[in-house]
C-alpha cells in the first residue's frame, strides 16, 4: 500500500539545516512547530522563532489562541522564519483531575492527525518535533504522531475522474525533527507499516462490490506472501468435502463463488500453537430472500470488514517480522437472493456436525463464521481466537460508534483485548452471556436457529458462535458500529476505518510474541 504522505525523520539540527535551505518557488514551506497554555514553547522553538514573538502574539491575541488541544493558528510570512508560512499546533491538555493540576498531553496520535489536516495535501513542511513538555518516550510519541498523519491523508478517491484543483496536488512532504532521530526512525518505519495495514483494510472495506468478490478478495489478501505469509485459498469444492454448508449456504445464491482464505504467519517457536484470527467476508449483504430495505443498502458493501482487519492485521504482524504465530481465517461469500438461494426454514449442517435452523437468510454471518471457526480449531488448534464481524444492527443500538462490542469465553482474553483497545484507541465494551440467553437459540427443528428474535440480538448472536468453539478460549468482536460508515476523526476521514488492524497487532505485540 502507498501512503499518501512522504516523510523524514531529522534530527532537531537537520530540521533546522532544511529550513534554511532554499524554498522552492513552486512549493511554499511551511515550519509546525507546537504551543501549550498561553503560548508555552521548547526553549528550541523559543529562540527560533525569536523575532516573529511579537507578530505571534498579535495574531494570537487576534485568533483567541491559547495553545488549547485540537486548535491551531496560521500566520503567513513569518517574521524573522525562512518559511512562507508558520503553523502552531496546540498541545495544552487542561485539566485532569480535582487537584486542578494540567494533564500531561500524551495523543501524539491524534496530534500527527490534527497536523496533517492543517498542512493540506501536496504541502511541504519542517516539523519540529519538541513539545513544551518534553514526552516520557520521545520517539515512540514521535512515531505515533507520524501514525497519526499518515492515517489522516488518506484518501479513497481512484474512482474519481474529476479532482478539484487542491486533490492534484500530491503526497505531503514532511521532514519531522525528533531529539533521538535514530531511535526514532526505526519506530517511525513500523509505524509506516502499521499505517499501511490500516489503509489495506480501509481500500477494501471502500472497494464497491462488484469490484471486490470473493475471489478478488481472495487475490488481494494472497498478496501478503510477498511479506512471508503463507496463503491457502479454498473453493466451494473443498469446502464442500470439509463439510461446510453453513458457509456455503450463504453464498449459493450469488454468482460469485465463495472463498476461505487462511493467512499464516509463522514468526514464532516452530511447532508452537498460534493465536487466531477470523473474519466475516460478506463482500455484500442483501440479506438474502429476508430482503434488507432499499434505503441505505449500499453500505452493505462494508459487510467485509472484519475479514479486511484480520488481513490487514496480518499485514502489519508480518511486516514487522512479530516473533509469534499468527493465522487468519477469512470467510469471503456474497450473500444474494436468487433461485438458489437458501430459504427462511432451511437447514443445514455445519463443518462441526451441529444442525442450524436457518430463521432469516439475513442472519448470515454467524452462519460463516461457524465453519470458519470450526475450521481454525481443527486444523490449527489455536491459544486463542479472536474473531471480527460486523455482526448486528443491535450493537449499533447499544454502543453507537464508539466502542464495539466484546463477548468472551475467557476474562484474560477479554482483559488483554480490553488493555490493546484502550492502547490503540480501538475501544471495546464487553457483554453478558449465560444459559439464559442461549436458550434463545434453541430450535425445534434442528440443534439451534440462526437469530433468537429481537432483544438482545448481539448477545444471542455470540451466543451462536460460541456453540462453535468449545473450550478454545474465544473472543467475539462486533464491529457493526465501529467498522464502516465511521463518524470522522483526527485520523480518519474515510468511511472504512480499518477498525481492529491496531487493535490485534497490540494484542500479539503485547501478549503473544516470545
Amino acid at each position: 500500500m502507498s501512503l499518501n504522505a512522504k516523510l523524514e525523520v531529522l534530527s532537531y539540527d537537520e530540521a533546522e539545516a532544511a529550513l534554511r535551505a532554499p524554498e522552492d518557488v513552486s512549493r511554499s514551506r511551511t515550519l509546525v512547530v507546537f504551543a501549550g497554555t498561553d503560548l508555552a514553547m521548547s526553549d528550541r522553538v523559543k529562540e527560533l522563532l525569536k523575532e516573529a514573538q511579537a507578530q505571534i502574539g498579535r495574531a494570537a491575541a487576534a485568533a483567541k489562541f491559547k495553545g488549547k488541544s485540537g486548535s491551531s493558528l496560521e500566520i503567513l510570512a513569518p517574521v524573522g522564519v525562512l518559511a512562507s508560512r508558520l503553523l502552531l499546533i496546540g498541545v495544552a491538555a487542561g485539566n485532569c483531575d480535582e487537584s486542578d493540576k494540567p494533564a500531561k498531553f500524551d495523543d501524539y496520535l491524534s496530534l500527527g492527525g490534527q497536523t496533517a489536516s492543517k498542512l493540506g495535501q501536496g504541502a511541504a513542511a519542517v516539523v519540529l518535533f519538541d513539545l513544551p513538555e518534553a514526552p516520557s518516550e520521545p520517539a515512540a510519541a514521535a512515531a505515533q504522531f507520524a501514525l497519526g498523519g499518515w492515517l489522516r491523508a488518506y484518501k479513497f478517491d481512484q474512482y474519481k475522474t474529476k479532482k478539484k484543483d487542491e486533490e492534484k496536488d500530491g503526497p505531503v512532504e514532511i521532514k519531522l525533527g525528533v531529539a533521538d532521530a535514530e531511535s526514532a526512525k526505526s519506530l517511525v518505519a513500523e509505524a509506516g507499516s502499521t499505517a499501511e495495514a490500516v489503509i489495506l483494510a480501509r481500500t477494501l472495506v471502500n472497494e464497491p462490490a462488484n469490484v471486490l468478490s470473493p475471489t478478488e478478495f481472495a487475490r488481494r489478501a494472497s498478496e501478503l506472501m510477498k511479506l512471508g505469509v503463507e496463503v491457502e485459498i479454498l473453493d466451494e469444492k473443498a469446502m464442500a468435502e470439509l463439510g461446510m454448508r453453513a458457509l456455503l449456504g450463504v453464498g449459493q445464491g450469488s454468482d460469485n463463488e465463495s472463498r476461505l482464505v487462511v493467512l499464516r504467519w509463522n514468526g514464532g517457536e516452530a511447532g508452537a500453537a498460534p493465536i487466531a484470527f477470523v473474519g466475516k467476508g460478506v463482500v455484500f449483504d442483501t440479506g438474502g430472500i429476508s430482503i434488507k430495505p432499499a434505503a441505505s443498502m449500499e453500505d452493505m458493501k462494508g459487510d467485509m470488514a472484519g475479514a479486511a482487519a484480520v488481513t490487514g492485521a496480518l499485514y502489519a504482524i508480518a511486516a514487522r517480522k512479530a516473533k509469534a504465530n499468527v493465522v487468519g481465517v477469512l470467510g469471503i461469500v456474497e450473500n444474494m437472493p436468487g433461485g438458489k438461494a437458501q430459504r427462511p426454514g432451511d437447514i443445514v449442517k455445519s463443518m462441526s456436525g451441529q444442525t442450524i435452523e436457518v430463521i432469516n437468510t439475513d442472519a448470515e454471518g454467524r452462519l460463516v463464521l461457524a465453519d470458519a471457526l470450526t475450521y481454525v480449531i481443527e486444523k490449527h488448534k489455536p491459544v486463542a481466537i479472536v474473531d471480527l464481524a460486523t455482526l448486528t444492527g443491535a450493537i449499533l443500538v447499544a454502543l453507537g460508534q464508539e466502542y464495539a462490542g466484546l463477548f468472551s469465553n475467557d476474562d484474560e482474553l477479554s482483559e488483554r483485548l480490553t488493555k490493546a483497545g484502550t492502547a490503540t484507541g480501538e475501544k471495546l465494551w464487553r457483554f453478558p452471556m449465560g444459559p439464559s440467553y442461549d436458550r434463545l437459540i434453541d430450535s425445534k427443528f434442528a440443534d439451534m436457529k440462526n437469530t433468537g428474535g429481537r432483544h438482545g440480538g448481539s448477545i444471542t448472536a455470540a451466543q451462536f458462535l460460541a456453540r462453535f468453539v468449545g473450550k478454545t478460549p474465544w473472543a467475539h468482536l462486533d464491529i457493526a458500529g465501529t467498522g464502516m460508515g465511521s463518524p470522522a476523526s483526527d485520523i480518519n476521514q474515510s468511511w472504512g476505518s480499518g477498525f481492529g488492524v491496531r487493535l490485534l497487532d497490540r494484542l500479539v505485540k503485547d501478549c503473544y510474541e516470545g
